[in-house]
C-alpha cells in the first residue's frame, strides 16, 4: 500500500473550493482523468461509480470554484484501495470505509477477511423464533395489532416469528402510540415489495452457481438496500421540512 493511501485526507478541505487559476488545482485532476488512470484495473469504473464513493463517504475530492470535482493523488490512491477491497474481498462500503478511515487515522488496521456472501445483509442474525405469544409479550404489543399487521403483509403468516418479525412489531407499536395503524401503512408495503424488484435488477447478471459472485451479488444487495434506505430517509426529511416551512 502506497504512503499516499495512508495519507490522512483534510475532509474540511473538500468543502473549500478550489481556485482553477492556481498550481495546485493544476496537478489536480478531473473525474474523466481519474477514470482514466483507474479503467485498465477496474472496467467496470464509471462516473456515476465515483460519484457514489464520495456520497457514502469513501473519497473527498475538492471543488473548483464552478463547482467541478478535483482529485489529488491521495484521493486517487485512495480510490484504488477502495475498489481493490471490493472486488478482492467482497467487502460492504461501511466495512471497506471504516477500514480506510483507519488508515486516515494513522492507525495500521488488520485488513478486513473475506466477507461472508450474507453477512452484508444480517442474514446470520439471531436463528430463535418466537411464538405469537412470546412475540407479544416482548413488544408489548396487543393481539390485534399482530393480526392487523399480519393482514397487511407487515408480518408473515404462521406460528413462528423471527427476529425481523420482532423489529417490525416494535416499530409498529411505537407507530400505533403516535395513531398510525398498520391499515395506514398499506403503502409502505407496496413501495418495499416494488424496492424489491430493483435490488433483484441490480444483481441478476451475478451467476448463482459461482461462490465468487454470490459473494459480490450480496454486497451489492447490501449497497442498494442501504441507498434506498437513505434516499426513503432523505425524503421523508426534505418533505418534513417543507410542512414546517
Amino acid at each position: 500500500m502506497g504512503q499516499a493511501a495512508r495519507r490522512h485526507i483534510d475532509h474540511s478541505a473538500a468543502a473549500q473550493p478550489v481556485a482553477e487559476s492556481t498550481d495546485d488545482a493544476q496537478k489536480l485532476l478531473s473525474i474523466g482523468q481519474v477514470l482514466t488512470r483507474l479503467v485498465s484495473e477496474f472496467p467496470d469504473v464509471t462516473p456515476s461509480k465515483l460519484r457514489f464513493l464520495e456520497e457514502r463517504g469513501l473519497v473527498s475530492p475538492q471543488r473548483t470554484e464552478s463547482g467541478y470535482r478535483k482529485f489529488g493523488p491521495a484521493d486517487v490512491d485512495r480510490l484504488r484501495l477502495v475498489l481493490s477491497l471490493q472486488r478482492d474481498h467482497y467487502l460492504p462500503l461501511k466495512v471497506i470505509r471504516q477500514y480506510v478511515d483507519e488508515i486516515d487515522a494513522g492507525e495500521s488496521p488488520m485488513l478486513p477477511g473475506i466477507a461472508h456472501p450474507l453477512s452484508a445483509l444480517d442474514h446470520q442474525a439471531d436463528q430463535q423464533a418466537y411464538s405469537r405469544a412470546e412475540l407479544i409479550e416482548i413488544t408489548h404489543a396487543d393481539a390485534q395489532l399482530v393480526r392487523d399487521a399480519v393482514s397487511v403483509g407487515l408480518l408473515p403468516t404462521g406460528s413462528r416469528f423471527d427476529q425481523k418479525a420482532r423489529e417490525v412489531l416494535t416499530l409498529l407499536v411505537s407507530l400505533k402510540e403516535r395513531g398510525i395503524e398498520p391499515r395506514h401503512l398499506r403503502g409502505v408495503k407496496a413501495s418495499t415489495d416494488r424496492e424489491i424488484g430493483l435490488v433483484e435488477g441490480a444483481i441478476s447478471g451475478f451467476r448463482r452457481d459461482v461462490p465468487e459472485a454470490r459473494a459480490q451479488a450480496a454486497n451489492v444487495t447490501a449497497e442498494v438496500v442501504e441507498a434506498l434506505v437513505d434516499l426513503k430517509r432523505t425524503l421523508l426529511e426534505r418533505a418534513v421540512q417543507q410542512l414546517d416551512s
